[in-house]
């Protein structure tokens, strides 16, 4: 594709597109909107817009696909940049630079560096742009495309000449071809090239006729920020010619162009060289108002050029005023903006400005070696203009301040010396006029020695020179312009304030309905993700979606585990439930399937057949709106609105749709992961439980083991002996001492065998005990501080055995209507668990028994102990069945488990611990009147 293309060729792709629809406009509608990029943008950026809806269903290879797509993407990014948002500009045209190098795309690489080389000379960053513009001439190369290297070289020689004029000359004064000259595309950059070169040599008629072959080429090759930008050249050249009349006539067909396509830069810039030229035609306060304006357009641009010249023209506007102050910080600031932008012509022109400002400041020493330090930049650099004006501020430093002779004086005076050289460099420029106010000078100069005659023929010719610089026709047309242009900015600020109201009208109706949309989608939201059961979603989305969108369709499809199909889990079709459905991840025309590949919103707003994937069972729409359900960077799956209605989702309904998608999306995962927490939950209870039964075993088979095995080790010794004793009886006879040593044998077996099944008998007991029986608890009302002390009082013994104390702190006025033996046995488990863990250290340990009744009906009790503490790992597990650290040694695992079954289910309370390596404490929070319990039936009731 080329980069820029002719009239006719316009022409023919507009006549050709009418009649073409769908896809088949793409081939015409693709080069119509690149080239029509300049010459009007709104349209282009319309006609990006409509291929790329096109594109999907051209059917074309990826790569070709992307490739369009992508050519779109810097239509875009240049209407951006020319709306003077460089970084959206530099950020769409990066992204386009790496999409077309991605699909090896060389051309469209070279275009897209052309891009970003012009966002960078704009923002100032003229290193950058001589970058990309190498990596746009190379890119070309590999594409072979010969126009685009001209092209590249072209604009890298126009901004060389800025650096250093005669090393740019060296460099590519041969560079350029005819034939290149009369290719138009090539041409408008090559002679703008040649007109600045010129320029800056001071050959001002010749750049101009440059400018204007470089105006006529941009135009009609639809360059049209070149066309402006030649034309202010042109007029720019012929006001330093001192022709005010041919430069306003530029200014204003300039001015013309960049309004019309609204493009902040040019506008400033058409406004600032404009109001230079009212500056030297005397009209001060319209040069200050166009320079104001152009200032304001160009802040965003403060890095360019451009602003650059714009602070130039507000220093001279300033010497001319006599604010000197202002014009001293004008140009000490364009010093700085060239200095960064490295063009040489600023800095002598800083320097120039500067030296005049500080020699009307009474600084006449620094006036001087500024001046100097311009008048040499300029020779260096073959500027004459510039060197004249630096000689003309040198006579004026000399005529206001007594300062040394120069070296090499010819002249009567140092103020005539530099004046005569300035009319020897100005006799140079071709076609250049000189100044009235350079003659007046002279002849103040040759009046104040007394060379009359020489002040006389000054005076004439600066009469002549004033007569042919601001002839009537020039003034008459800049007032023409100063009243035209304030005309339009009046029309324009009143159709501005008109368009603002409206806006503010319109601002308010839509933050109106946004809100309560907003307001509703919210309430919508927290409602749709509180649910934790996928089908309870399922049902709220598909309510809401009737009652906020036209839908006579709503799907949704979830992916599978490995993400090769999508399943739909609900579907509801004219009011009818829809059968399960299963579409394969790549299927080519499933636009859910599409949707979630991509993992964009598909919008399709007037279907044809092929453009809807018909699933088994369900009807053609004419509307459908595809959105991938998403959590972060995990997709989920998809969700599908349809409707018979063409056109039926705009903006607001996409909005509202996309939103219902993300909060369905958040809530069916949080079903999911509530499901696999419940999944996870019942197989960490199996463990638990198949773990505490193993535990149980291990603790049974300990404690029963040693009495079982003690009784079994004595009733076999018995036994033997009895057949000893029957064998004597039966033989030679029984002793009396055979007897009785066998009666006390058997009286102590019986004695050991009845404690040991004692013992184990006890324990099964306890093991029955973990569920509370409520059939033989007594439920009375008791005195709290009665039953709590006889449950000590049972106690102590072993308490004082263990060296340990405990102290009381119960109220004698607190009555509970509740089951006395129950908490004494909580209260008795409680004392058991901290002699066997709590005091585990020597010495001797306290426990604490307290209660209070903080609210009307309840009571709360503590029981707290000083020992070493419960260790962190084993607090959630201290109430569960069979859980001890002393398994084998006294503990079975089962008092705290037998408490929390008491206290909570018995008593109707609560049961809480705290632990810390300063002791343990465990609260009851327990109703005065206990719950009433259904006696239960006989089938119930367990022993």
């Amino acid at each position: 594709m080329d980069m820029f293309a002719l009239e006719d060729a316009i022409a023919d792709w507009e006549a050709a597109l009418p009649p073409l629809h769908g896809p088949a406009r793409l081939p015409v509608l693709l080069p119509l909107c690149w080239h029509l990029r300049q010459r009007d943008t709104p349209r282009a950026l319309e006609l990006a817009a409509e291929g790329l809806t096109l594109l999907p269903a051209a059917g074309l290879p990826a790569a070709d696909a992307q490739a369009i797509a992508t050519r779109f993407l810097l239509v875009r990014a240049e209407a951006t940049w020319l709306s003077g948002r460089l970084e959206d500009a530099e950020e769409q045209a990066a992204e386009a630079c790496a999409r077309f190098a991605a699909i090896g795309q060389p051309l469209g690489r070279a275009d897209a560096h052309w891009l970003r080389a012009w966002i960078a000379i704009d923002s100032g960053d003229h290193p950058r742009a001589e970058a990309e513009l190498e990596h746009m001439a190379g890119a070309a190369r590999e594409a072979g495309d010969a126009q685009r290297c001209a092209i590249a070289d072209a604009v890298n020689a126009r901004w060389s000449v800025l650096h250093d004029l005669p090393s740019a000359q060296r460099r590519w004064s041969q560079r350029f071809t005819p034939q290149e000259e009369a290719l138009p595309a090539v041409a408008s950059w090559i002679y703008d090239y040649y007109g600045l070169a010129a320029s800056q040599a001071s050959d001002f008629g010749a750049a101009a006729g440059h400018y204007l072959r470089c105006y006529e080429a941009a135009l009609e090759t639809g360059q049209l920020r070149m066309a402006i930008t030649a034309a202010v050249n042109i007029g720019l050249d012929f006001t330093i010619l001192n022709d005010h009349h041919a430069a306003l006539e530029w200014m204003e067909s300039a001015l013309g162009l960049a309004r019309r396509a609204g493009w902040p830069r040019s506008i400033g810039v058409c406004l600032m060289h404009t109001a230079d030229t009212m500056r030297r035609l005397g009209r001060l306060d319209a040069t200050e108002e166009l320079l104001q304006e152009a200032l304001h357009i160009l802040a965003p641009l403060s890095g360019a050029r451009s602003y650059a010249t714009a602070l130039h023209y507000l220093g001279d506007l300033w010497l001319d005023k006599a604010d000197y102050t202002a014009a001293l910080d004008a140009f000490r600031k364009l010093q700085a903006r060239g200095t960064a932008l490295r063009h040489a012509d600023f800095l002598s022109i800083a320097r120039r400005g500067q030296a005049h400002a500080l020699c009307f400041l009474d600084r006449p020493q620094e006036a001087l070696a500024m001046a100097e330090q311009a008048a040499a930049l300029a020779q260096e650099q073959a500027n004459l203009y510039n060197h004249v004006a630096a000689l003309r501020v040198m006579s004026v430093i000399h005529l206001r301040h007594r300062l040394p002779a120069p070296a090499g004086m010819t002249e009567p005076n140092a103020t005539l010396h530099f004046l005569h050289q300035a009319l020897a460099v100005a006799g140079h420029i071709n076609g250049y006029t000189l100044p009235g106010d350079l003659h007046d000078a002279l002849a103040r100069e040759y009046a104040q020695i007394g060379d009359y005659r020489k002040a006389y023929l000054s005076a004439q010719l600066a009469a002549a020179a004033r007569e042919k610089t601001h002839s009537q026709d020039a003034t008459n047309r800049a007032i023409a312009m100063q009243v035209q242009h304030q005309t339009e900015h009046a029309r324009a600020e009143g159709l501005h304030h008109r368009e603002l109201a409206a806006a503010e009208v319109r601002r308010v109706q839509l933050l109106q309905q946004t809100t309560a949309t907003l307001e509703r989608l919210s309430v919508i939201g927290q409602e749709i993700t509180t649910h934790l059961d996928a089908g309870a979603v399922f049902k709220a989305l598909h309510r809401h979606v009737q009652a906020l969108l036209p839908a006579h369709s709503l799907a949704i499809y979830l992916c599978d585990p490995g993400h090769d199909t999508i399943r739909r889990v609900f579907g509801i079709e004219n009011g009818q439930p829809l059968a399960g459905n299963t579409i394969e991840i790549d299927n080519p025309r499933a636009n859910a399937a599409r949707s979630l590949r991509e993992r964009t919103e598909i919008y399709v707003a007037d279907a044809g057949p092929d453009d809807i994937f018909l699933a088994p069972g369900t009807e053609l729409m004419t509307s459908a709106l595809y959105v991938p359900l998403l959590v972060g960077e995990r997709a989920l799956g998809v969700m599908t609105v349809q409707s018979k209605q063409a056109n039926a989702y705009g903006a607001r309904e996409r909005l509202i749709f996309r939103t219902l998608c993300a909060y369905g999306a958040i809530a069916l995962d949080n079903a999911e992961a509530y499901r696999q927490l419940k999944d996870a939950q019942t197989q960490l209870v199996s463990q638990e439980k198949l773990a505490a039964l193993g535990a149980l075993m291990a603790g049974v088979a300990h404690e029963l083991n040693t009495p079982i095995g003690n009784s079994l080790l004595i009733a076999s010794t018995l036994a033997q002996k009895t057949e000893e004793l029957e064998a004597q009886m039966n033989g030679s006879g029984l002793k009396r001492s055979s007897l009785a040593t066998y009666l006390e044998d058997a009286r102590k077996a019986h004695e050991l065998v009845m404690r040991g099944l004692t013992s184990a008998a006890n324990l099964v007991n306890s093991f029955k005990q973990v569920a509370v029986d409520r059939t033989t608890e007594q439920r009375r009302q008791f005195n709290l501080a009665q039953v709590s002390q006889e449950v000590i009082a049972t106690m102590m013994n072993r308490i004082r055995a263990s060296s340990h104390r405990i102290d009381t702190d119960v109220p004698d006025t607190i009555v509970l209507d509740s089951y006395p033996g129950p908490y004494g046995q909580v209260i008795a488990n409680f004392i058991n668990n901290a002699l066997l863990h709590a005091f585990t250290r020597a010495g001797s340990g306290g426990m604490w028994l307290r209660a209070h009744t903080p609210v009307e009906g309840r009571v709360l009790v503590t029981f707290r102990d000083n020992g070493s503490g419960i260790a962190p790992e084993h607090m959630s597990r201290i109430f569960d069945p069979f859980f001890t650290t002393k398994l084998g040694q006294g503990g079975s695992g089962l008092g705290l488990s037998i408490s929390y079954n008491i206290v909570t289910s018995l008593m109707g309370g609560l049961i809480s611990v705290h632990s810390s390596r300063e002791g343990t404490t465990f609260t009851l929070d327990l109703p005065l009147t206990a719950p009433e319990h259904q006696q239960p039936a006989a089938s119930q009731i367990y022993h």
